[in-house]
């Protein structure tokens, strides 16, 4: 198996997830329906994802993804396919700003929690890889293993402390970074939407027995304890998520209440910020990441509308950015995918490429790339 080695974030980047086709999106209806077999919708998702893998290289992207194109939602089949872990139907979904409600759908924990070695996200990469076929790097994403510490998914008979908690999710999450490195993975992000909650102006999940800080260095224990030992050549980021569902947020606040602690103290090789829009604030937080330390891979492109920004103005606010980190330290994209659920944001196929290319095209004439 070949693999294409790579310094990780690149200039030009994408956080992961793209717009799923109205073919497969209808066969993932006659699938539940019961009129195609598995087999026939992952034939179809395969599809579709050599499709986008060609697009991709085709607008410049050095990095593709598989656009989680065998994915529900962006977290949840991640996550219950762990052992100790289940997917399950709760009575109210998530309230997102503009929405009345998520579709219903969540994770819970109901053992111990450990790796699946026959996780089925392993045999979708060995896929994608495939079908990169060294042309680009393949990027793999999954959810943060801090995700795992949003209210209601730990079993606190089966976990009364939360530090034993903390102890197996690192270690399940060493144990994937490994069989992902096996599978060929070098490029590995986790998103974090757990993390916009702490960034909060009030923390919609905090039950008062921990406070704001204690969280936070929680979180920053867990990442770096699974980072701990992972290959040299494996390259890891970070995507803080404010929430993304049919162009709609979860969060807003800016990032000064984490900055001091995680973007000074995280040992991963990137951080993908959303700075699209005001909720995000302004850059000074950035002013925590250590000179020669990770890249800041700054979202100045929404993913949420069709709307092209005004190139002018995208350059000018990574000259702005650069007076907390130089220049060479950053990079561009989206503040998120387009399409964390299989619902998608509220634009065109279209309109997505056109983003992605933008991104390039921008990449290009301030950093080279």
């Amino acid at each position: 198996m070949s693999i294409t080695l790579t310094k990780a974030p690149f200039k030009a980047d994408l956080v992961g997830s793209l717009l799923r086709p109205e073919n497969l999106q209808q066969a993932r209806k006659a699938y539940k329906e019961g009129s195609i077999s598995a087999e026939q919708l992952r034939e179809v998702e395969t599809k579709e994802i050599k499709r986008i893998v060609d697009k991709q290289i085709e607008v410049g992207l050095k990095a593709v993804s598989d656009g989680e194109f065998r994915r529900r939602f962006w977290h949840t089949d991640f996550l219950e396919h762990l052992n100790g872990v289940e997917g399950y139907v709760p009575e109210t979904g998530f309230v997102f700003h503009g929405e009345e409600e998520t579709e219903k759908y969540d994770v819970r924990n109901i053992g111990k929690i450990s790796f699946n070695p026959d996780h089925p996200f392993l045999k979708d990469f060995s896929l994608f890889h495939d079908i990169v076929d060294g042309r680009a790097v393949a990027k793999q994403t999954i959810p943060s293993p801090n995700q795992l510490f949003n209210p209601g998914i730990r079993d606190e008979s089966i976990y009364p402390d939360i530090e034993e908690y903390a102890d197996d999710i690192i270690q399940t999450y060493r144990d994937a970074l490994r069989a992902f490195y096996d599978a060929g993975v070098r490029y590995l992000q986790f998103d974090d939407v757990y993390i916009a909650g702490l960034s909060s102006p009030d923390i919609p999940f905090n039950d008062g027995t921990f406070n704001r800080e204690q969280l936070i260095d929680l979180a920053l224990r867990v990442v770096n304890g699974v980072l701990e030992g992972k290959p040299d050549d494996l390259y890891v980021t970070t995507h803080l998520c404010r929430g993304n569902y049919r162009s709609n947020w979860a969060f807003a606040g800016s990032y000064k209440r984490i900055a001091p602690t995680l973007f000074a103290k995280e040992n991963v090789n990137g951080f993908f910020l959303e700075y699209d829009d005001d909720r995000s604030g302004d850059f000074k937080p950035l002013e925590y990441i250590p000179n020669g330390g990770a890249q800041v891979v700054l979202g100045l492109v929404t993913s949420k509308s069709g709307e092209l920004e005004d190139k002018e103005k995208i350059k000018a606010r990574i000259e702005e950015a650069s007076q907390y980190v130089p220049l060479e330290q950053l990079a561009l994209s989206t503040q998120c995918g387009f399409a964390s659920t299989h619902h998608g944001n509220k634009l065109t196929e279209e309109d997505q490429w056109r983003k992605l290319k933008f991104i390039v095209e921008i990449a290009n004439e301030v950093w080279g790339f």
